[in-house]
């Protein structure tokens, strides 16, 4: 093993959650499951191989959280009852089985959604149109809808559903750990942007308060899953809708974002960002990771983004981050652990994997 990649192979603890290695699988949209969002059988192999590759913690992609709007896309697995929940035990069975964790994603598209089974049109913090268009790798097409304003009776149900949700994906499927996604642009984030949050009430106006619904869901999750349970969230200031979106605020917004996880008790902070290892900010000095290790010090830091190249991972592991999460880098190499503590030349990413849909296709299940 070479010095760099002995870096990867320590424990470490987030909560109570022992992990094996510093490696884990990022969250990635997939939009494979049963129409009804159960977890598939394909869905079980496709995670099942990660942990016989060898990585200690895998994140699931986005599961969704209610009947109402924070479905996303066709074939999006969900949490939003009692018989998705049962789906994914038998995934999390067979990560168990090879001595990985899994924690689940549960996200909120808001007027990010392309598709929803349960409800006509989309709804965010305000009544803004998102930038951009549509992806084509998950069903979408032409531009975004402008969505409708949520009332305060909507956000108060949102905030119920992620911590009903999180309960079902621990209680009844035997997750290890809760990741809320409040990165890249779906609901979570809407409210913390600026520019797709103009509410004038609490939930609005300053970064503080654009923080509050972040605050509350997790709150309200903490409460249904108790303080064992390792909580966490993703956190980005790209969307995939507005790539290079930056906060206004700097390292300000930085000390408030991560700052009010902390203090609300945030076990472990994903930090994602197209090259995780650059500086947040124009002029500055620090990368988005290290501002979190900064603000948040008593949080587990997972760092995701171009982390592939091990060499910068290891950097990164030395600056502080706890875990490194990878996304093309372990498609293309589901054995990158074991790969990595071999000194074994990593397979290159080809992004023709996710074309035409960005579902999972037969050869992938065949690697490793």
């Amino acid at each position: 093993m070479s010095t760099n990649a002995s870096a990867f192979f320590t424990q470490t603890d987030i909560n109570t959650l022992t992990l094996h290695n510093r490696l884990a699988v990022a969250p990635m949209t997939r939009v494979s499951a049963a129409k009804d969002g159960t977890a598939t059988a394909a869905m079980q192999r496709y995670y099942e191989r990660f942990a016989m590759g060898g990585f200690g913690l895998l994140i699931t992609e986005g599961l969704y959280t209610d009947q109402a709007f924070s479905q996303g896309y066709h074939h999006q697995p969900g949490v939003s009852d009692e018989a998705q929940a049962r789906s994914w035990k038998p995934v999390v069975d067979a990560v168990h089985e090879h001595d990985a964790r899994i924690f689940a994603q549960i996200m909120h598209s808001g007027a990010l959604s392309y598709a929803n089974r349960f409800r006509n049109g989309t709804v965010g913090p305000s009544a803004v149109k998102p930038k951009g268009k549509q992806s084509e790798l998950y069903y979408g097409e032409g531009e975004f809808v402008i969505p409708r304003a949520m009332t305060e009776e909507e956000i108060a149900d949102a905030i119920a559903g992620f911590a009903i949700a999180a309960e079902r994906a621990v209680s009844i499927a035997g997750f290890d750990g809760i990741e809320l996604h409040g990165a890249n642009g779906y609901l979570i984030d809407q409210f913390l942007t600026d520019y797709t949050n103009s509410r004038t009430d609490r939930w609005g106006g300053s970064t503080q308060r654009r923080t509050e619904f972040l605050i509350a869901v997790f709150k309200a999750v903490r409460e249904k899953i108790g303080d064992a349970v390792p909580l966490g969230a993703r956190i980005s200031q790209a969307k995939v809708n507005d790539f290079v979106h930056k906060w206004q605020g700097r390292d300000a917004d930085a000390e408030i974002i991560f700052g009010s996880l902390a203090d609300a008790g945030a076990d472990f902070i994903h930090v994602t960002e197209f090259e995780a290892w650059q500086p947040a900010f124009d002029g500055g000095r620090e990368s988005l990771a290290a501002l979190a290790r900064r603000f948040a010090p008593g949080a587990a830091i997972i760092a995701n983004g171009g982390l592939h190249d091990l060499a910068r991972a290891a950097q990164m592991i030395d600056q502080g981050v706890d875990v490194i999460a990878i996304g093309r880098g372990a498609l293309a190499n589901p054995d990158l652990p074991r790969r990595a503590a071999a000194a074994r030349e990593l397979a290159v990413f080809d992004s023709g994997i996710l074309a035409p849909i960005a579902n999972i296709k037969q050869h992938e299940l065949e690697m490793a």
